[in-house]
């Protein structure tokens, strides 16, 4: 096997990348820290060509130093808008037919393995805080409670991980 060389992996560029048909997913980040974290979210978003991105509470806004490091760019391709209250965005959300999933632990979540998409839908997934995860007000007007199952003795992933999990998973269900 020989590792190809970026010139041959087909990747768009910017304005091939916006034209693109996205994945109708909407990630919204509620309250995220870490502005690394924050970076590799976009980079994820446009490795899957996700729709949008929404910023919320203290989630820190491009341009940034420390969100470009691991973006890479990515904050030029992927659509993002800032929004103070997520809970306001989940509601507006809603009231435009987009399923709302908040990605935590919660009493009767759904596995994320036997979360079941519906073709011609738009999904939001919402992504917390890294301390205190998703408000609970947001957990409470989610249309559903995405788990990621977890087998050792850590029961919580890094945000960016767990936005790389949920993604590849639902992409894979809407495309594939």
């Amino acid at each position: 096997m020989r590792k190809l060389k970026n010139s041959e992996l087909g990747r768009l560029n910017v304005e091939e990348f916006k034209k693109k048909k996205k994945i109708p997913i909407i990630v919204i980040l509620d309250n995220i820290r870490s502005l690394n974290n924050i970076g590799s979210v976009f980079r994820t978003s446009d490795a899957f060509l996700i729709e949008k991105i929404y910023l919320c509470g203290i989630t820190a806004k491009p341009p940034h130093k420390e969100i470009h490091k691991t973006a890479l760019g990515a904050t030029e391709t992927v659509a993002w808008e800032y929004v103070e209250n997520t809970l306001d965005l989940v509601r507006k959300l809603q009231k435009e037919d987009v399923f709302v999933s908040s990605i935590e632990q919660v009493e009767n979540s759904i596995l994320l393995q036997d979360f079941k998409i519906e073709q011609n839908q738009k999904y939001a997934v919402v992504f917390g805080n890294e301390v205190k995860g998703v408000q609970q007000e947001v957990v409470s007007a989610s249309d559903y409670c995405i788990e990621i199952p977890q087998f050792g003795t850590k029961h919580s992933l890094n945000i960016s991980v767990s936005v790389g999990v949920v993604l590849w998973d639902l992409v894979k269900k809407l495309k594939f």
